[in-house]
């Protein structure tokens, strides 16, 4: 979710890679709906790790920053400081898996992540750049 709104709100003011601590994982359908309300289409993306990322050749040394969403992940990433200048930021953001008995309270739980990660991306760096028109 997070690299779909970053780039959705951002567009091309920076690269934008997501990454987990495990690769090669679908996409939770969830996700998938609550970030298509707000025009993002993420059913073609999947996670990659940090090390799937440098055998397809991105050179983590070029990253200024890592936003960790997960305990996990701000682990994974502050070992990477050991090897590259890197800043790492931790956003505390509800993990919405397993929350909500209906696909409702689902839903809801998935719409209150991907608000805390908006809000935190418009906190950082500032409002959502306009969409350029044709």
């Amino acid at each position: 979710m997070a690299e779909g709104l970053m780039k959705k709100m951002y567009g091309q003011r920076a690269y934008v890679q997501s990454a987990g601590v495990k690769n090669d994982m679908e996409v939770d359908g969830f996700s998938i709906a609550v970030c298509k309300e707000l025009g993002i289409e993420l059913s073609r993306h999947r996670s990659r790790s940090f090390e799937e990322m440098q055998e397809w050749g991105d050179d983590l040394s070029q990253f200024d920053l890592i936003v960790a969403l997960s305990p996990a992940s701000q682990r994974t990433a502050l070992e990477l400081t050991r090897y590259y200048h890197l800043d790492v930021e931790y956003w505390p953001i509800l993990d919405p898996t397993g929350l909500g008995e209906s696909r409702e309270a689902k839903l809801a739980a998935y719409r209150q992540a991907r608000d805390q990660i908006r809000d935190r991306m418009i906190a950082r760096f500032g409002p959502p750049v306009e969409e350029e028109t044709t």
